[in-house]
Protein backbone atom coordinates (compact mmCIF):
# COMPACT_ATOMS: atom_id res chain seq x y z
CA UNK A 1 0.00 0.00 0.00
CA UNK A 2 1.26 3.80 -0.64
CA UNK A 3 0.52 6.36 1.28
CA UNK A 4 0.32 9.69 -0.94
CA UNK A 5 1.21 12.54 0.42
CA UNK A 6 0.94 15.84 -1.82
CA UNK A 7 2.11 19.17 -0.06
CA UNK A 8 -0.04 22.53 -1.27
CA UNK A 9 1.51 24.74 -2.93
CA UNK A 10 1.76 28.53 -1.08
CA UNK A 11 0.30 26.83 2.01
CA UNK A 12 1.29 25.59 5.03
CA UNK A 13 -0.91 21.87 4.61
CA UNK A 14 -0.53 18.63 2.85
CA UNK A 15 -3.15 16.12 1.39
CA UNK A 16 -2.30 12.49 2.66
CA UNK A 17 -4.29 9.63 0.84
CA UNK A 18 -4.12 6.54 2.20
CA UNK A 19 -5.67 3.67 0.07
CA UNK A 20 -7.54 0.69 1.86
CA UNK A 21 -4.90 -2.59 1.02
CA UNK A 22 -6.58 -5.15 2.69
CA UNK A 23 -10.11 -6.21 4.27
CA UNK A 24 -10.37 -4.84 7.40
CA UNK A 25 -13.21 -7.64 8.75
CA UNK A 26 -13.71 -5.55 12.52
CA UNK A 27 -15.11 -2.80 10.26
CA UNK A 28 -17.11 -5.12 7.53
CA UNK A 29 -14.99 -3.80 5.05
CA UNK A 30 -14.46 -7.34 3.25
CA UNK A 31 -14.71 -6.78 -0.71
CA UNK A 32 -12.15 -3.23 -1.13
CA UNK A 33 -11.64 -4.05 -4.73
CA UNK A 34 -14.50 -2.54 -7.07
CA UNK A 35 -14.94 -2.35 -10.76
CA UNK A 36 -16.38 1.27 -11.03
CA UNK A 37 -15.59 4.46 -8.96
CA UNK A 38 -19.84 3.99 -7.84
CA UNK A 39 -18.84 1.13 -6.20
CA UNK A 40 -17.03 2.41 -3.78
CA UNK A 41 -19.46 5.19 -2.99
CA UNK A 42 -21.85 1.90 -1.54
CA UNK A 43 -18.52 1.63 0.90
CA UNK A 44 -17.71 4.93 1.72
CA UNK A 45 -20.95 5.50 3.26
CA UNK A 46 -21.74 1.98 4.83
CA UNK A 47 -21.56 2.05 8.83
CA UNK A 48 -18.31 0.15 8.64
CA UNK A 49 -16.22 3.36 7.11
CA UNK A 50 -17.92 5.47 8.92
CA UNK A 51 -16.57 3.55 12.36
CA UNK A 52 -12.91 3.22 10.83
CA UNK A 53 -13.29 7.27 9.63
CA UNK A 54 -14.66 7.90 13.53
CA UNK A 55 -11.83 5.77 14.99
CA UNK A 56 -8.96 7.09 12.42
CA UNK A 57 -9.67 10.39 13.93
CA UNK A 58 -9.59 9.40 17.08
CA UNK A 59 -5.95 8.15 16.58
CA UNK A 60 -4.92 10.73 14.64
CA UNK A 61 -5.94 13.61 16.95
CA UNK A 62 -3.90 11.72 19.66
CA UNK A 63 -0.82 11.31 16.83
CA UNK A 64 -1.12 15.46 16.65
CA UNK A 65 -1.61 16.04 19.77
CA UNK A 66 1.60 18.96 20.70
CA UNK A 67 2.72 18.77 17.29
CA UNK A 68 1.39 22.07 16.02
CA UNK A 69 -0.39 20.34 13.06
CA UNK A 70 -4.05 20.21 12.65
CA UNK A 71 -6.77 18.67 10.61
CA UNK A 72 -8.45 20.84 7.93
CA UNK A 73 -10.30 18.29 6.16
CA UNK A 74 -10.96 14.31 6.90
CA UNK A 75 -13.08 12.07 4.90
CA UNK A 76 -13.44 8.97 2.94
CA UNK A 77 -11.87 8.58 -1.13
CA UNK A 78 -12.43 6.71 -4.07
CA UNK A 79 -8.56 5.52 -4.63
CA UNK A 80 -7.72 4.31 -8.18
CA UNK A 81 -6.46 0.36 -7.76
CA UNK A 82 -4.73 -2.08 -10.20
CA UNK A 83 -6.17 -2.99 -13.11
CA UNK A 84 -8.68 -0.62 -13.32
CA UNK A 85 -10.29 -1.14 -10.29
CA UNK A 86 -10.89 1.53 -7.73
CA UNK A 87 -11.16 1.33 -3.54
CA UNK A 88 -11.84 3.23 -0.40
CA UNK A 89 -9.47 5.21 1.15
CA UNK A 90 -8.84 8.02 3.76
CA UNK A 91 -8.39 11.49 2.32
CA UNK A 92 -6.84 14.12 5.24
CA UNK A 93 -5.79 17.49 4.88
CA UNK A 94 -2.87 18.62 7.50
CA UNK A 95 -2.13 22.12 8.04
CA UNK A 96 0.85 22.64 10.58
CA UNK A 97 -0.90 25.95 12.05
CA UNK A 98 2.64 27.54 13.52
CA UNK A 99 3.01 28.68 9.89
CA UNK A 100 1.74 31.55 7.79
CA UNK A 101 -0.62 31.57 5.10
CA UNK A 102 1.05 31.76 1.53
CA UNK A 103 4.11 29.77 2.80
CA UNK A 104 4.92 26.55 1.95
CA UNK A 105 5.33 23.72 4.59
CA UNK A 106 9.29 23.35 5.80
CA UNK A 107 10.98 20.28 5.42
CA UNK A 108 10.74 19.48 9.19
CA UNK A 109 7.05 20.14 8.87
CA UNK A 110 6.60 17.55 5.65
CA UNK A 111 8.82 14.78 7.46
CA UNK A 112 6.34 15.54 10.75
CA UNK A 113 3.29 14.29 8.79
CA UNK A 114 4.62 11.70 6.61
CA UNK A 115 5.65 10.01 10.08
CA UNK A 116 2.21 10.78 11.33
CA UNK A 117 0.92 9.37 8.23
CA UNK A 118 2.85 6.08 8.55
CA UNK A 119 2.18 5.73 12.34
CA UNK A 120 -1.63 6.23 11.81
CA UNK A 121 -1.58 3.31 9.05
CA UNK A 122 0.38 1.06 11.56
CA UNK A 123 -1.73 1.83 14.51
CA UNK A 124 -4.75 0.78 12.35
CA UNK A 125 -3.54 -1.62 10.55
CA UNK A 126 -4.37 -0.42 7.63
CA UNK A 127 -1.09 -1.62 4.84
Amino acid sequence: MSIRIVPDKNQPSAAIEIPLAKPLTDYDLDQLEQPTPRDVDVILVSQGFRDLVDDARGVLTDLLSGTGVEISQFTGAICPGDNETYRPGLWIVLRDKNSSSGRELSPDSRTRISAIAEELVKRLQLG
